[in-house]
């Protein structure tokens, strides 16, 4: 059973999905940091200086206006449809980089794919004389 699950475990396709799910997940905090920390700024400021995680809906006190933060730690039921859109603008740019990646992997295999086979290597002097003994051999 160890042995079967070393196998298993140690597979190069399987330590190759591990790399990439590491990878993956680091990459989706980098983008997750962009969005948060370069993007909503730069957003805000185009929008006349709105803090897009502020925003939110206090479904008890629709008219209150207490920082968001202060609204949860409360427990005071809320729709934060500003972290909402911070959220899903980081989804974008990811699946937006994720597309291009697959777009290229499969432009490159498809590349790999369509590249004929090499001739065949010229027979060497041997396999040119073992040729003529059989075929003067079948002859007789």
């Amino acid at each position: 059973m160890f042995k079967a699950f070393k196998e298993f475990a140690f597979k190069g396709n399987l330590i190759d999905m591990a790399v990439g799910i590491i990878i993956g997940g680091a990459f989706g905090t980098v983008v997750k940091s962009l969005v948060a920390n370069m993007f909503m700024p730069a957003l805000g400021k185009i929008t006349g200086g709105i803090n897009f995680t502020e925003m939110y809906v206090n479904l008890n006190f629709p008219d209150e206006k207490v920082p968001y933060a202060e609204a949860l730690e409360a427990g005071e039921p809320v729709i934060g449809y500003g972290q909402f859109i911070s959220d899903f603008l980081a989804f974008v740019i990811l699946a937006f980089a994720v597309f291009l990646v697959v777009k290229k992997a499969l432009a490159a295999m498809k590349k790999e794919e369509a590249k004929p086979d090499p001739a065949p290597p010229e027979p060497t002097k041997e396999e040119l004389l073992l040729t003529e003994i059989r075929d003067l051999l079948a002859k007789q």
